[in-house]
């Protein structure tokens, strides 16, 4: 099994799906998590019964404002002293087209990209500089089959926003691995997390074509697949994308 122990490690959008099996799955491997738990904190106090407020901090914020993702960074570092890993996991995915009017859709480019992109983007500028200063670190960042299949024409802001989470890993896996700074993003295709559970069972006889191994991910195979970067025994696989879509989607 992975050890993490002595590792301090930040994920955003940690109340629920991916993000609460990662922090769960980073936590049993012996690391200590500052969560970012969105706007609400949903969540905090279970967490917080369920390993100690030792191991896990607590931390809400908006990331469709600007800046926001800068101070969360600042307040999770200053919870420990350092940080080690950094999961980029929060995202937004909300419905738009182009038969909408233009103020719809540009309210809703404007949000995805600031969450899923520029926040992401501002959080991996501080581990950077932070990583600098501590003998080097991991950035993680969950991106989308999307960013390399596209997706539905409801969705295109938000496959944009996650091909440039891809070119942004690579760009910084490129650039910084000789200062100690790894970079690696996770692709998953449909997971059944809360959010996707109501369309998943909606449109399951079109998507059971879609599904090699008969059922979306659960976002546990994600988690496991975050612990196993974050522990750095690959350092030669900077640079890379992990697919996690049971073959749906094999580029």
């Amino acid at each position: 099994m992975i050890n993490l122990n002595g590792k301090v490690v930040l994920v955003t959008g940690a109340s629920r799906g991916i993000g609460a099996a990662c922090v769960r799955s980073l936590l049993d491997a012996g690391a200590s998590v500052a969560a970012h738990l969105g706007r609400s904190g949903h969540g905090a106090q279970t967490l917080i019964e369920a390993f100690g407020a030792e191991r896990i901090h607590v931390l809400s914020g908006d990331l469709a404002r600007e800046g926001e993702a800068i101070r969360l960074f600042e307040a999770a570092a200053a919870w420990q002293g350092r940080i080690d890993v950094v999961v980029n996991n929060a995202g937004v995915a909300p419905s738009v087209t182009v038969d909408d009017p233009l103020e719809a859709w540009a309210n809703v480019w404007h949000e995805t990209l600031q969450v899923n992109l520029l926040s992401v983007a501002d959080t991996c500028r501080e581990a950077i500089g932070h990583f600098r200063g501590h003998g080097g670190g991991i950035i993680i960042n969950i991106a989308s089959r999307a960013a390399f299949r596209g997706d539905q024409p409801d969705a295109m802001h938000y496959a944009a926003s996650k091909g440039g989470v891809i070119a942004l890993t690579r760009s910084i896996a490129r650039g910084f691995a000789h200062e100690g700074v790894l970079a690696y993003a996770v692709a998953p295709g449909w997971v059944r997390t809360e959010m996707a559970e109501a369309y998943l069972d909606e449109h399951a006889a079109e998507l059971d074509r879609e599904f090699p191994l008969g059922d979306a991910a659960p976002p546990e195979d994600v988690a496991a697949t975050v612990v196993f970067l974050a522990s750095g025994l690959v350092r030669h696989m900077t640079g890379a994308t992990l697919d996690i879509n049971g073959a749906s989607y094999v580029r």
